[in-house]
């Protein structure tokens, strides 16, 4: 891939063949084209910032971070990002990853949507959100030059929509649960979709609680 330096390329390993052809054949290709440029912003970025980070558990964090908004492993109950925690905690113990290494992937997906606190957490997990807030939300979108930038999404292409779609796709996967939602930036993507919705409110919990006072 030109204009992207070798040591953020994509895993030649087996690993990362088996989790390409399970999220290909698993995920949209919305998701999957999404998930790709969330490894490769996320790589560059540890790169730029002088991280020392593991490609393959980078990489199954990436294409594995969304894995919850698909019906095939979505739970009735559970927030998105732990159902896509927990399909690759299953999927790297399956092939032999050690337990901690399997957890830090677990964490990192399960972190992906919690502004504020992956940055101070272990390279994979930081790495995971920084690429995610570079393909969806644009905050470091600066950061990465134009040949960059380029480069990731000639190889893993933006749908010509991809805003709206991105934020069609989240609705998609949560609209069925919304509770799970709560204190979460995908309430906002229920607000967005269902202007009539009543998202949850901490000191209404607080307030509403058994205590006395």
């Amino acid at each position: 891939m030109p204009s992207v330096t070798q040591e953020a390329a994509i895993p030649d390993s087996a690993l990362a063949r088996a989790i390409t052809e399970y999220i290909r054949d698993t995920e949209t290709e919305l998701l999957f084209n999404h998930s790709s440029r969330v490894y490769q912003f996320g790589a560059l970025a540890g790169v730029k910032r002088g991280i020392k980070f593991d490609r393959e558990l980078l990489y199954a964090g990436a294409m594995f971070h969304d894995i919850g908004l698909m019906p095939s492993h979505s739970s009735p109950g559970e927030r998105f990002e732990v159902d896509g925690a927990h399909a690759a905690r299953d999927f790297l113990r399956s092939h032999g990853v050690p337990e901690e290494d399997a957890y830090t992937v677990w964490t990192a997906i399960a972190l992906h949507t919690t502004p504020g606190v992956p940055q101070h957490m272990h390279p994979v997990v930081a790495l995971v959100t920084a690429g995610v807030e570079m393909d969806v939300l644009g905050l470091t979108y600066a950061q990465y030059s134009a040949a960059e930038r380029e480069a990731v999404v000639a190889a893993f292409s933006r749908s010509p929509n991809f805003k709206e779609d991105i934020i069609q796709a989240f609705y998609d996967g949560i609209r069925h649960k919304p509770d799970t939602t709560f204190g979460n930036v995908k309430a906002d993507v229920i607000a967005d979709k269902e202007p009539h919705f009543h998202r949850g409110n901490f000191c209404s919990v607080i307030r509403c609680s058994q205590w006395s006072s």
